[in-house]
């Protein structure tokens, strides 16, 4: 028993008539009588009483109408409820993000809420690996990463340069000046994530202080808020710090300086499908562009 069949037989017991009820359906009529017939057939009971002059409901038919009818209004109220769903998740953007990105996000969801008010916003959070492979998969609509190379199924768009900034001792005799030289920093051993962690980051600062003229001293690995607040205790190491997450730091026991001269910045990307971007892309990125680093 199908659907359409259901549709059929409804049609031609209101109409009481093959030639309207195919004009109803737009479909010719011996379709609808073919369908109606093998919908008979299927259900072992005659629900078309079929003469010369007029065609009637059966007892059988009269009992089947209201059935066949509940059978379509359940149908549509289904279609509705997937409908409902898709516009749902239409209306909902899930954003992967990571640590680090500090007022930069902040930046983005308070001009994308402005762009797009009725926009619902998912934040997750993941390593960057894993945030590619999501959007590769269609579990994220997008995903913020920086300094990442090309991935299958990945389209990166690129939304702002990430500046980085060393983080030390408040106490420490650089802290006064307004910037630092990384050659400065030679002898102070340099806490910083694993590299299987955040390859582009760590090769950053490791090829950034080889060109300044040193190899980095390492210090004890571990999280950069363990990191932090061994550096507010005065012990004497440095790490860097994405300047948009120091905005947001307060301490008064850390500094964060910029880099003289270049500085230190990550390529940062918007990563979406490229068969399947989000459908708020282009408020997505209007977003962006505003979220720049902002640097006093």
């Amino acid at each position: 028993m199908e659907l359409r069949q259901l549709r059929y037989f409804v049609t031609v017991a209101e109409e009481l008539h093959f030639g309207r009820a195919a004009e109803r359906l737009h479909i010719v009529q011996s379709a609808v009588s073919q369908q109606v017939r093998r919908l008979e057939r299927e259900l072992g009971a005659e629900f078309l009483d079929r003469s010369p002059r007029h065609v009637r409901l059966t007892a059988a038919g009269e009992r089947f109408l209201p059935e066949a009818r509940a059978v379509l209004a359940a149908a549509e109220r289904a279609r509705a409820v997937a409908a409902g769903l898709g516009e749902a998740r239409a209306a909902t953007l899930r954003l992967g993000t990571s640590a680090g990105l500090g007022d930069h996000l902040d930046r983005v969801l308070e001009a994308l809420g402005r762009l797009a008010p009725r926009l619902a916003v998912e934040l997750v959070s993941a390593p960057a690996r894993s945030r590619l492979e999501q959007v590769a998969t269609g579990t994220l609509d997008a995903a913020f990463v920086r300094g990442a190379e090309e991935h299958p199924g990945v389209r990166l768009i690129p939304v702002w340069q990430d500046q980085l900034v060393v983080a030390l001792p408040a106490r420490h005799p650089l802290a006064a000046a307004p910037d630092v030289d990384l050659a400065d920093l030679a002898a102070l051993p340099l806490r910083l994530t694993d590299r299987r962690n955040n390859p582009p980051l760590v090769d950053l600062v490791v090829s950034a202080c080889q060109d300044a003229g040193f190899t980095p001293v390492p210090g004890p690995a571990g999280s950069l808020q363990d990191t932090l607040a061994a550096i507010g205790a005065a012990t004497p190491l440095w790490t860097v710090i994405y300047a948009s997450h120091a905005r947001q730091l307060r301490t008064g026991r850390v500094v964060f300086l910029p880099v003289r001269g270049r500085g230190l910045s990550l390529p940062a990307a918007l990563a979406v499908h490229p068969a399947a971007p989000p459908p708020c892309l282009d408020d997505l990125l209007e977003a962006c562009s505003g979220a720049g680093d902002h640097d006093s």
